[in-house]
């Protein structure tokens, strides 16, 4: 089980549970983090995200502009985790979050996963996971 399918549901006003659209797997290489080799070297981060939106008015009318277009955000997703380097996992889950919320006025809230394999931790092990939920309102 994936770490976004453990986060619980998103109500809208009347109390019924959003749609999710989910991105798992996106990856880029990237130079986040606060060690001087993290930043020279670079590595693979990964994330995964979860739109929570009502997709009932694009499906009614077959229409991509009542949803949120998953191409064109995955491109823009890619750009972020490649881009501007941060410290924290913190801030580049927060700037994720930002630009899903931003991809569509129909999204009320999204869960971001960033994951860093390659982290520098002293002992085995698989996966650094930040896992957040941001809303709209």
């Amino acid at each position: 089980m994936s770490s976004l399918d453990t986060a619980g549901p998103v109500l809208d006003a009347r109390g019924r549970a959003l749609d999710r659209i989910v991105l798992r797997g996106l990856s880029a290489r990237g130079r986040h983090g606060v060690l001087d080799p993290e930043r020279a070297l670079g590595q693979r981060f990964g994330l995964d995200v979860a739109l929570h939106l009502d997709t009932r008015e694009a499906a009614a009318g077959d229409d991509l502009t009542a949803t949120v277009n998953y191409g064109t955000l995955a491109q823009q997703l890619e750009q972020v985790l490649a881009g501007d380097p941060v410290d924290l996992l913190e801030t580049l889950a927060q700037r994720v979050a930002d630009t899903c919320l931003a991809a569509s006025g129909r999204v009320e809230a999204v869960d971001v996963v960033v994951h860093k394999p390659q982290a520098p931790v002293p002992v085995p092990f698989d996966d650094v996971e930040l896992v957040i939920r941001r809303t709209r309102s």
